[in-house]
This record gives C-alpha cells, structure tokens and sequence, in this order.
C-alpha cells in the first residue's frame, strides 16, 4: 500500500475539514432514518417483551430464565430508566448475571452459578423492576381492565425511544461504518476485486477482499506466541500478491466530535504494535476515518505507521 496521506501533514488541515463537512452532511440526511428505523425494530423488541410478560403483570424468576434477553427492556420501564449498574446496586444481584442477560448477541442465564443464588438474584430484580415500573406509561396497571392495542403500542414507542436514546451513538456509528464499508465495496469492486465472506485472512487469494475477519496476532515483543484475535474491518489480497504475502488491513472509524477521538487514538496504535509484532514491520494497515479526526490524532497515527 503506497503511503497516502501518512508523511503529507500539510494537507491534514484540509483533510479534516473536508471530512467534518462530509460526516455533517450525511448526520443531517441519514442519521434520522438509522434511528427511526432501529427504534420501529426496538418497538417490536419491546412488545414481544410485553407479550412474554403479560404487558408486565407477571415479572417473575420463570419468566427471566426462558427469556433473559427482556431485561434491558425492564430497565426501561421503570422511573426513572435503571442503568444497568444501578440495577445491579439496588438489587445487590450478580454483574455476572446482568451482563450475560443483557449480552446484545447471545443473552443468557450464565451455567456457571449456582442455581440458588441464580434464584435469588432474579427474585431481588423482579422485586426492583416491579416497585418502579412507571405506571404513568403502562397505565393499565393502574385499572382492573386489559391493556388496549393503542395502550400497548404507545407505551412500546416510548420504551423503544428509552432504548434507542441510550444506544444512541452506537446507532449512528454503525450506520456510518456500513456507509463506510459500501464505499469501499464499491470502488473494489470497480477494479474488478471479487468480495468474499467469511475467509481466512490467510486463506485469501489475489485480487479479493473480506470484511469483519479476525486476525490472530502476537501478544508478546518477541512475535513467538499467537494468542490474540484482533478484528479487522476490511482486509485486501492486492491483485499482485506474491505467494505467503499479507494482506493490506483497513480500519473504519467514524467520530461526530472531536472529544472523544484522541481517547481511541491508542487501540490503533496497539493494533499496528500487534501486527508489526506478529508479520514484521512492513505490515500494511490503515484507517479509513469520516468525521471529527484532529490533525493530533493524525499525527499520532502516523508516527505509529499508520496511513
């Protein structure tokens, strides 16, 4: 990979300027529909629980053993919303326990705890979560008649809008990266590069690339010991690939202010210090970056390798 921007700092101010204005322009137009659409996905999350749990009138240990996945929704129906932390404090419960309930990919009962302290903590949330369930959403917990569908789909937005405003930045930093990743699918694909899923890094033939693979990688300065799995966004086998080569590795990174992003500076650094460890030091790895990357940031970067 030639060096692109790495030793060029006098174009970096413009550069940054440039991508502000791009990440700008794409939060005003597409940023909106990204959150609509993740929160009518979170609405129907949210009535499934309703469902499960009787629009909330059984909140019970039973209940959260076949379906753990319902408690972040829970935490949401309470007033005020319970952090999850704060749930953990109140019911004096497991963070064990809580953290695999609410795991985004697979929410679980952890095996490993003993079935009577599993009991008990659940038994103590269900007591938190019913005393502070917000009666002046669910308001048919406060008549003697069922809840109507108006009632029901109502109540579901506003969790839904709770859920969605607490995920709020991963939401809008997901769609970026798909953003992200389909420009980059395309201008591969422009050069007659042929995209493949789920291969190895290095198993890749010349001419192809893969998104999202696993890299595994040194954890020591000597290089002898392949014990870590490191993600990488996109990974390229050039078309001139000689046999046994590595292939180039890029990052999609994304930032809509400039607070947080000298903060993650130092996972990229560590990443290249893995990968220089493992395949030597003319590793080719780079960041695809769009928003708010400071010419600090750039620096920094760049004085690791990195393009």
């Amino acid at each position: 990979m030639k060096n692109i921007n790495r030793s060029s700092p006098h174009k970096w101010k413009n550069d940054v300027v440039k991508s502000v204005e791009l990440y700008n322009s794409w939060f005003m137009e597409f940023a909106p529909k990204a959150f609509r659409d993740e929160r009518l996905e979170a609405s129907k999350r949210v009535e499934k629980a309703l469902e499960y749990t009787n629009n909330l009138i059984n909140i019970n240990r039973d209940l959260l053993k076949e379906h753990p996945e319902v408690l972040q929704i829970l935490r949401m129906s309470t007033c005020p919303p319970i952090a999850r932390d704060r749930l953990i404090g109140l019911a004096g419960v497991s963070k064990t326990l809580v953290d695999n309930m609410e795991d985004m990919e697979f929410p679980r009962i952890p095996p490993k705890i003993p079935v009577n302290r599993i009991n008990t903590d659940l038994d103590c949330i269900c007591v938190i979560i019913k005393k502070m369930i917000d009666k002046e959403i669910f308001v048919w917990l406060n008549k003697k008649e069922a809840a109507s569908k108006n009632e029901v789909a109502r109540a579901a937005i506003i969790i839904a809008d709770r859920l969605c405003g607490a995920m709020s930045n991963p939401i809008i930093r997901n769609a970026q990266e798909k953003r992200q990743l389909d420009v980059i699918k395309k201008w591969l694909e422009e050069r007659k590069y042929t995209h493949f899923e789920k291969v190895r890094f290095n198993e890749m033939k010349p001419g192809t690339f893969t998104f999202r693979t696993n890299v595994e990688v040194s954890s020591s300065q000597t290089g002898n010991s392949r014990n870590t799995n490191i993600p990488i966004d996109v990974v390229i086998m050039p078309k001139k690939a000689k046999p046994g080569e590595i292939p180039i590795m890029i990052e999609a990174k994304s930032a809509g202010d400039f607070t947080n992003v000298n903060k993650r500076r130092k996972e990229e650094a560590q990443k290249m210090s893995q990968l220089k460890n493992t395949f030597g030091k003319n590793i080719r790895y780079g960041l695809f970056l769009c928003g708010y990357f400071d010419t600090g940031y750039l620096g920094y970067e760049a004085a690791e390798g990195i393009d």
